[in-house]
């Protein structure tokens, strides 16, 4: 069973993104009388190039997720790097988003930037439009 955090501002932790290979972090957060599905996926690419994608999924209709606007935030070092959309509905999957980079999209070394001991903290925010 999955851990549901409560709030519309939280810390989603994705721990040991050094693993090699593809890996998904998940974590479902709870607000405004609905859930919200966070997904970071690390892809591995052809030429051995790593990518990650962060996105927010609500679990409801596409008319239902376009009451609502999420942040992805990475901070660190004097640094920060966002990302503000409006989710996507659960019935839409995240490969749609993925493809298209419509989503928080950034490499290894910017991860590098952003983790603390192989872990990285991104501040998700979500708020009603």
């Amino acid at each position: 069973m999955k851990k549901i955090i409560l709030g519309e501002d939280i810390v989603f932790l994705a721990t040991d993104i050094n693993l090699p290979g593809a890996v998904d972090w998940v974590m479902m957060q709870s607000c405004f009388g609905h859930h919200f599905m966070l997904v970071l996926e690390k892809q591995e690419k052809v030429d051995g190039h790593q990518q990650f994608y962060a996105i927010v999924q609500l679990i409801g209709s596409r008319k239902q997720a376009e009451n609502f606007i999420y942040r992805l935030e990475l901070n660190g070092n004097r640094r920060r790097l966002t990302w503000e959309a409006t989710p996507r509905s659960i019935l839409e999957g995240v490969t749609p988003a993925i493809m298209s980079s419509d989503c928080l999209v950034f490499d290894t070394n910017i991860a590098q930037i952003f983790a603390d001991n192989g872990n990285l903290g991104i501040n998700v925010t979500i708020s009603v439009c």
